[in-house]
């Protein structure tokens, strides 16, 4: 009987996982120990205590690993989390913040500096609305609950400026009293809602959001999946496995979301969704692999080095293994 490998990984519970948590889909030679936990644990626990064998990571934080003298892990082509953070951007009105353009001079929260959908922000802000990096003053902090830390140290020059708010401060309440005027991020604040005051920068999201697609073909990648490097160099087939593993539990959920039998998701109008996005962007609008995804990781590692958070413009081979979604042909 040939011996399998036992791994463990750890991810947030997303549909294009699922066939991989319920053992519809087993990775050639692998069992998967799947442990479904909340991004901001994982991040943590791997970051800091390199908990898991796989698991889902910011794909900030782990472009950052890259830097260190013996790099952790190894990211497959493999994205699970996308998101267009246009519509992540929330402002106070009283600080006469209207457009873009008015950021400029302001004080802005950001969870932590290094997350993912920051870099997102500040890069696209940057480029495409004349808002630089270095001309806003950020306060980083909990958005929720006070005492949130930055998950990796930081080297900065002293043209970025940023303040790490009180101990018992939160970002969603300093934006609610005015204490900052704007804050980017990946969650809602609890303030939007509930003050009249509190808006999205960008009001027509979706119409923003589909035009920059139209324009520059990204689709924001927040996530990959990182292996440790040293089981990839033990066992350089697992890398392959797992991400023909992954793909195919990509195509089930594809399938899934075009199921018409009965929805298996609670939204009375599923399939024009579903229509209406591979419109907008495509019939495999949320692929893996290189190639599908090189403008965006390579645009991202741009805007990562721009903003002083890795030594080095990397090319998107370097960010991941191509090599694990290669395919033969017969």
């Amino acid at each position: 009987m040939t011996r399998r490998l036992h791994l463990s990984f750890a991810c947030g519970d997303y549909d294009r996982v699922r066939a991989l948590q319920d053992g519809r889909v087993r990775p050639e030679g692998i069992d998967l120990t799947f442990l479904p936990l909340g991004v901001e644990e994982t991040f943590y626990r791997q970051l800091r205590h390199r908990e898991f064998d796989v698991s889902e990571l910011s794909l900030s934080s782990y472009s950052m690993t890259l830097d260190q003298d013996d790099p952790p892990f190894v990211a497959l082509p493999v994205f699970p989390s996308r998101f267009f953070r246009h519509q992540s951007i929330y402002v106070n009105l009283r600080s006469g913040i209207e457009k873009p353009a008015d950021l400029v001079g302001k004080r802005v929260g950001t969870p932590e500096y290094q997350m993912t959908a920051g870099v997102w922000q500040r890069g696209i802000l940057a480029e495409e609305y004349g808002v630089p990096v270095e001309s806003v003053h950020y306060f980083t902090g909990g958005i929720e609950q006070p005492g949130r830390p930055e998950k990796l140290p930081l080297d900065l020059p002293s043209t970025v400026k940023i303040t790490p708010i009180g101990p018992e401060q939160t970002l969603s309440r300093m934006l609610a009293d005015g204490e900052i005027d704007a804050i980017y991020s990946a969650s809602q604040p609890s303030c939007m809602g509930r003050d009249p005051h509190i808006r999205h920068l960008f009001e027509d999201f979706p119409a923003v959001e589909r035009d920059y697609y139209a324009r520059t073909g990204i689709f924001p990648i927040m996530h990959v999946v990182a292996v440790r490097r040293t089981l990839v160099e033990r066992h350089p087939w697992i890398a392959r496995s797992l991400t023909k593993a992954f793909e195919e539990s990509l195509r089930i959920a594809y399938d899934d979301l075009r199921y018409r039998s009965a929805l298996k998701i609670m939204l009375p109008w599923l399939q024009e969704h579903v229509t209406a996005t591979a419109e907008a962007l495509g019939e495999g609008w949320w692929d893996y692999g290189l190639e599908n995804n090189r403008t965006a990781l390579e645009t991202f590692a741009r805007y990562q080095h721009e903003q002083h958070l890795v030594s080095r413009h990397r090319t998107a081979e370097e960010l991941v293994l191509a090599s694990a979604s290669d395919s033969f042909v017969l």
